[in-house]
C-alpha cells in the first residue's frame, strides 16, 4: 500500500504539525549533542543497559500523570518519555542501524496499514472491526507470521494483573470467553474455594498456584465488566495509602502500641473522613 496523502483540506500543511515539526527536530538535535564528543560526559558513558531502566520509570510517570489529569505535568512527562525514545534512537544511529527518521517512518507506516477503513477500500463501521481487521492485518506482518498463538506479543514483562487483563483479551477476541460477566463470578467463586482448599493443606506451591488463579479470574472479571483491573487495584492502593496517613496522624502514639480497638477507631475515622472528601456535598 503506497504512503496516502494526509496534507490538510485546503491543501497547506497544518501549522501546528509545522512547529511540532521543527520542535522535534531540536530535541532530536540536543540528544545527539548531548551524546556527542562535546556533550554530557554522563550521557556519553550510557548504554542502552543503562538507560532501559529509565524508559520504564518514565512510562510510569506519564501513567501517573494521565491519572491526576493535570495537563501541566502530562505535558511535561510525554516530554520525558519521548527523550528516552530519541536517545536510544540516537544511540542506534551511531552504531548503524537505524535512526529517529526510519522510527517515525517505520510507525507511520504501520499504522496507514492497520487503518485500511481510512487510508484503504475496506470498511469497518465499529470499534470490534477495526480490532478484527487490525488483528487480521497484524498476524500477516514480516516477524508476525512466525508467532504460533493469538497470545504471543503480550510482553511478559508488563505488570502481571495488566499482562492478565491483555492476555484474556486476545483470548476473547478469538472467541475463547464467557457469555457473560456471571460466567466469570462463577469462575471466581470456584476459584476462591480451591485456594481456601490449597491453604488449609499446607502446600505453599499449591497455594499460590490457587492465589495466581484467583488474580486471574479477578482481571477476567475486570475485563468482562469493562473495568481497568490495574486502574482499580491502583486507586485502592491510593485510597489505603491515605487512610493509613490518617491514622499516623491522628493516633494518640505510635502504630504499634495500639490495641485491636484503637486500630479499629482510627481506621473507621480515617475512612470516615476520605467519605467526607469526596462527598458530593463538598462540591
Amino acid at each position: 500500500m503506497s504512503t496516502p496523502d494526509v496534507t490538510p483540506v485546503g491543501g497547506q500543511p497544518d501549522t501546528i504539525h509545522q512547529a511540532a515539526g521543527d520542535a522535534f527536530a531540536r530535541l532530536a538535535q540536543l540528544v545527539h549533542t548531548l551524546r556527542g564528543p562535546d556533550g554530557c560526559p554522563w550521557d556519553q558513558a550510557q548504554t542502552r543497559e543503562s538507560v532501559s531502566p529509565f524508559l520504564v520509570e518514565e512510562t510510569y510517570e506519564v501513567m501517573d500523570a494521565l491519572r491526576s489529569g493535570d495537563g501541566e505535568e502530562i505535558k511535561e512527562e510525554l516530554g520525558d518519555l519521548l527523550f528516552q525514545v530519541l536517545f536510544h534512537a540516537d544511540m542506534s544511529r551511531d552504531d548503524k542501524v537505524f535512526d529517529i527518521a526510519q522510527v517515525v517512518e517505520r510507525i507511520y507506516q504501520k499504522m496507514v496499514d492497520r487503518h485500511p477503513h481510512v487510508f484503504g477500500d475496506e470498511t469497518a463501521d465499529t470499534a470490534e472491526d477495526v480490532l478484527r481487521n487490525w488483528d487480521r492485518i497484524k498476524a500477516r506482518e514480516p516477524g508476525k507470521q512466525a508467532r504460533k498463538s493469538v497470545l504471543d506479543g503480550v510482553p511478559a514483562s508488563m505488570p502481571s494483573l495488566l499482562r492478565a487483563h491483555q492476555t484474556a483479551k486476545r483470548a476473547a477476541r478469538a472467541g475463547f470467553d464467557w457469555d457473560t460477566a456471571d460466567g466469570v463470578w462463577n469462575k471466581l467463586y470456584e476459584e476462591l474455594d480451591e485456594l481456601k482448599e490449597a491453604v488449609a493443606s499446607g502446600t505453599t506451591e499449591r497455594a499460590t498456584e490457587e492465589l495466581g488463579d484467583v488474580l486471574f479470574t479477578v482481571a477476567n472479571l475486570g475485563r468482562k465488566l469493562e473495568l481497568s483491573s490495574e486502574d482499580a487495584l491502583s486507586g485502592a492502593v491510593n485510597r489505603f495509602r491515605a487512610r493509613f496517613a490518617h491514622m499516623e496522624a491522628a493516633a494518640p502514639g505510635p502504630l504499634n502500641e495500639l490495641d485491636a480497638h484503637q486500630w479499629q477507631a482510627l481506621w473507621q475515622q480515617a475512612k470516615d473522613a476520605q467519605a467526607a472528601t469526596h462527598s458530593p456535598e463538598q462540591g
